[in-house]
Parts: C-alpha cells; sequence; structure tokens
C-alpha cells in the first residue's frame, strides 16, 4: 500500500508540474536529467558545454532500490530531457516514468542495447540483467543512444555530439583493452569474483571470470543463510582467500561470509572495494565511467594476483578529477 501511494503521489505531481512547466527555452545548454552517475557522465561526455546534467543517484546509492523525491519530480518536468537506464534497473520508478513520458521527453538509454547481447535477469523470466556499465563493449551501446537522444533533443548541435562520441567511444576502447591487460595476469584458478550482489555478470562474461553474488541481480533479492551457507562451501572448496565489497550495497553478508569461512578454519579478506551500482564522489577520477572502471579493474586484478600499476590506467586512480 505505501508503494501505491509513493506511486500516485509521483504521478499526480507529474500532470500539475508540467502543466505548469515552462517551455524549454531555445537559448542556453539543454537540461538533462539521468537517474545514474553512469548515465550522467555519458551525458556530459557527448554533449559537453551544450547541456547541464543532473544526476538523481549519487555516489553509495542503490538504483534498484531508489524512488523519486518531490525535488526529483520538479527536476524531471522541468528539463529538456530524461534519460533513465531501462532493463528493470529503476523497477521502483517504471509507473513515473511511463507517465511523465506522456508530458516530456523521456528516454529509457539501455534498452537500446540488442537484446541477444544480454543477459537473462535471475529473478524474472521476461527481464534482463541491466549491469551493462560493467561492459565498456555494451556501454558503447548506452552512449551511442545518449548520442542519439541529444541530437533529437538539439539537431543543431549534431556535429559537436558526433565528434564527442567517437572521442568517447575511443575512451572506452582503450579502457577495455586495459581491462584485457589488467586481468591477464590473474591466475585461471583465482578468475573467480566473490560480491555482495551479482552485479559483475558482464565483466565476467568479457574478462573470463567466475561471478559469485550472494544477493541476485537485485539488491532487493533475498540472501538467505542456505545462499551463504553454499557461499562458504565454494571459499573453502577452491581454495578462494579474497572477496569484494560494494560502495552501494552493506557489507554485512559479505562479512558473515567471511567469518563462516573463518568458522571452517580457512582465511578470506577483503580484496577491496569496488563500484557496482554507482560511482566515486563527486569531483574524483573515480567519479567518471571510465574512472570507475579503471578502479574495479585495478584493484580486481592486483587483489587476484596479477601485477598492475596502483595508478591504473593512466595513473590517475586517487587523485582529483
Amino acid at each position: 500500500m505505501l508503494n501505491r501511494r509513493h506511486t500516485l503521489l509521483g504521478l499526480g505531481a507529474v500532470a500539475t508540474l508540467a502543466a505548469a512547466s515552462p517551455l524549454a527555452a531555445a537559448e542556453g545548454p539543454l537540461r538533462i536529467v539521468a537517474t545514474t552517475g553512469m548515465i550522467a557522465d555519458a551525458a556530459r561526455q557527448i554533449g559537453g558545454a551544450e547541456v547541464a546534467v543532473t544526476a538523481l543517484m549519487g555516489p553509495g546509492v542503490d538504483p534498484h532500490a531508489y524512488r523519486q523525491t518531490r525535488t526529483d519530480i520538479a527536476a524531471m518536468t522541468r528539463a529538456d530531457l530524461t534519460l533513465w537506464h531501462g532493463l528493470y534497473l529503476e523497477a521502483q520508478m517504471e509507473d513515473f516514468f511511463h507517465a511523465l513520458a506522456r508530458k516530456r521527453t523521456v528516454v529509457a538509454v539501455a534498452e537500446a542495447t540488442p537484446k541477444a547481447l544480454l543477459r537473462s535477469h535471475d529473478d524474472y523470466a521476461d527481464k534482463y540483467d541491466p549491469h551493462l556499465w560493467m561492459s565498456p563493449e555494451l556501454w558503447k551501446y548506452v552512449v551511442q543512444e545518449v548520442a542519439r537522444a541529444l541530437t533529437q533533443a538539439r539537431p543543431e548541435a549534431e556535429a559537436v555530439f558526433a565528434a564527442n562520441l567517437a572521442r568517447h567511444l575511443g575512451e572506452l576502447d582503450r579502457l577495455s583493452a586495459y581491462g584485457r591487460r589488467s586481468v591477464a595476469g590473474v591466475p585461471e584458478a583465482k578468475r573467480v569474483l566473490v560480491t555482495a550482489h551479482d552485479a559483475f555478470g558482464y565483466f565476467g562474461r568479457d574478462y573470463g571470470f567466475d561471478v559469485l553474488g550472494i544477493q541476485g541481480i537485485s539488491t532487493q533479492s533475498e540472501a538467505g543463510l542456505n545462499r551463504i551457507s553454499g557461499l562458504v562451501d565454494t571459499l573453502v572448496e577452491r581454495g578462494i582467500t579474497a572477496v569484494f565489497v560494494e560502495t552501494s550495497v552493506a557489507d554485512r553478508s559479505m562479512r558473515a561470509l567471511i567469518e563462516g569461512a573463518a568458522a571452517r578454519g580457512h582465511e578470506v579478506v577483503i580484496g577491496g572495494e569496488l563500484f557496482s551500482d554507482a560511482m566515486g564522489d563527486d569531483g574524483t577520477y573515480e567519479a567518471t565511467y571510465v574512472g570507475m572502471l579503471d578502479h574495479n579493474f585495478t584493484t580486481i586484478a592486483g587483489a587476484l594476483g596479477a601485477d598492475v600499476p596502483a595508478g591504473g590506467m593512466d595513473g590517475t586512480l586517487g587523485a582529483g578529477h
């Protein structure tokens, strides 16, 4: 009932604010609202000076559980363009976005990815794993859809958007190559990534890792005692000595996993903190998509035995952006 009440309030606010919203200004930057930091970064990379981007979900925020606030609703109903991920990532907000789309321009940018390239969802037969940003190759489809949406919103800037898109796609190619170089030094037997939830499936597919999450694809799925017990067995049997926590997911289940292994006489340490559903702190290199993945590649590979540079791809990890 609370969920329904929240949705109805949101839809009512859409109708009220959209009716009062002024027409988009012909001059000045496009006003863009993006749900996640990853999408916001893509819009900034492609839009440059042509856009002013607001991200709804900041560092450490879980998009699986996020609900729009009244401030969010006001921002989106006044924006020239709202970009959301789709693929059931922002499940709690879907009704709101469909209602907003009747009044404003709204684009689910991940929905442009070919379905044949997507992993099936472990909880819903007709849904897909939404964590495309874990693969720079898949993220290219999202970036290109962002460019298409910006061009449609401001066709006179098409040449600017096209040039920025080409540059950014080149950065993603370089990032993907760095990821492959980094993990190449991880012994085959150690290519097991244990995390709080199953956000790294596309990473595992691209880079040859078994990925084991305590929770499923959504952080809203339950992490039962049977699942933790089964993972403890796997840690012991396969000799896995490092697991990873996530910036946007509480680490209590991961601590239980480590304690369970210790009770079996097997020492497991935290190999590092990964960015799963949100990027780094504002103003840092890790608050960009490239920085986020650079951090993950470097942290995972280094903790599992590869010789990687502490500063990552360009020596900028840990530095301000």
